[in-house]
């Protein structure tokens, strides 16, 4: 008979991720951004005082200044923030663009450090995952390969042409949201610009904060009508004690749920794949928790989608990518393969094998290229994920028992209810 549950013992499992490091490593990073950020401002606020003092003071107009652009003090590419610029491309290079635009959640492979402290969680919809961007009178969504889903008139910040309070004709909105099929809604899961001002640097605390403050303000969680033809809304985040995740897990949302959704509290918006975002699924909260392939049947063996590089090498999504094999040269050849293809490939029986945490090797059985629509390869901690599930699944019961009983959390604070 299996030993009583013990709600607190932390579940450990054999190391197959870095997960948890890579967490640290980037929650630093963000620290250390702002701290450059914020020395930028105070020499540019020392240097403003310093020609006061010293020069004849000169009308406002005759001076410039050239301040560093907000994304290059995050280590975003500057690009990455000029949505109205972009929204003026064209075909393949507006969805090459828009395709890199999203922030990835990885796959929890392994309980983070303080789950109960620093964690959001909450349910989150099956459908189509979009950047909604509003700007110059019209709402455009684009999928996660860049392609656009939806072209319409919303209630957003400049998303219809028609004379009312939206803001000026420069103001923006970008929303990061779930398209939900059944009912025709975009429930709205980050918000990454708001009437202009972006909130890429801004912790999650305050980005979810601010969503469910802002967005209900200006009609967009009405139902649809001319000058707004799908409904937004927001969804019910709960912080991440026995409570709240019990509450996610369990309790009724008017969606279909796709797993949960778990976000560090102190987590900027970034672009690509991050260890501080992270989703989770079992047959309970999903309907499909192992990957299916073109048929919608689940196959015997677990596949995987890796990016062929110059040297073929087999790689994944992350930066940096991870290898899992390498194709020899003649078989690149006379199969017709080249730098950039996505290719398929079968775990076949040898499986993974992993020394000290880290992947040595991978049987890999080649099957075919994915579809031409796919924008990028597996990620590890996909990958990874899918393997555990096959084998030791990270279950609901793990997640509680890392978390201390509600008898340790009387003081901690009530949940964020983001609804509509």
């Amino acid at each position: 008979m299996a030993p009583p549950l013990d709600t607190r013992r932390p579940f450990k499992r054999l190391a197959i991720s870095d997960q948890q490091r890579r967490r640290e490593i980037s929650l630093q990073r963000q620290a250390q951004s702002r701290r450059d950020a914020q020395h930028q401002a105070r020499c540019l606020a020392s240097t403003v005082l310093s020609l006061q003092h010293q020069t004849t003071p000169e009308p406002e107009s005759n001076i410039e200044l050239e301040l560093v652009p907000e994304s290059e003090e995050s280590g975003a590419p500057s690009q990455d923030l000029d949505v109205r610029h972009a929204a003026k491309l064209k075909g393949a290079e507006a969805r090459k663009w828009f395709a890199k635009q999203l922030m990835l959640h990885e796959w929890m492979i392994d309980v983070p450090d303080r789950l109960s402290d620093d964690w959001y969680v909450f349910a989150r919809p099956a459908g189509k995952r979009c950047f909604v961007v509003s700007t110059n009178g019209t709402t455009v969504s684009r999928q996660r390969n860049g392609s656009i889903l939806h072209r319409f008139p919303s209630a957003l910040p400049n998303g219809a042409k028609k004379r009312d309070g939206s803001g000026p004709n420069q103001s923006y909105c970008i929303l990061d949201c779930i398209f939900h099929e059944l009912d025709q809604t975009y429930y709205v899961i980050d918000m990454v610009c708001w009437r202009g001002y972006s909130l890429y640097d801004c912790a999650a605390e305050f980005r979810f904060f601010w969503l469910n403050s802002k967005l209900g303000e200006t009609g967009a969680c009405d139902p649809p009508s001319f000058y707004h033809k799908y409904r937004f809304s927001t969804v019910p985040v709960y912080n991440c004690d026995q409570n709240g995740l019990f509450s996610a897990y369990s309790g009724a949302v008017p969606y279909v749920k796709d797993g949960l959704l778990f976000y560090n509290k102190h987590a900027h918006y970034q672009t690509g794949n991050t260890p501080l975002a992270l989703v989770w699924k079992d047959q309970n909260c999903s309907q499909y928790v192992i990957d299916t392939d073109n048929k919608g049947q689940v196959p015997t063996q677990q596949q995987v989608v890796l990016e062929l590089q110059d040297d073929g090498k087999l790689v994944t999504s992350d930066d940096p990518p991870v290898v899992f094999g390498c194709l020899d040269s003649d078989f690149i050849q006379k199969s017709g393969l080249c730098s950039g293809n996505f290719l398929r490939f079968a775990i076949s029986d040898g499986g993974l094998s992993f020394v000290d945490g880290k992947l040595v090797k991978a049987d890999l059985h080649y099957l075919e290229k994915p579809n031409r629509a796919r924008a990028f390869a597996d990620s590890y901690s996909k990958i990874m994920f899918q393997h555990t599930v096959r084998h030791c699944p990270l279950k609901i019961d793990d997640l509680l028992a890392s978390i201390s009983s509600p008898d340790d959390q009387q003081n901690r604070p009530c949940d964020i209810e983001m609804v509509s």
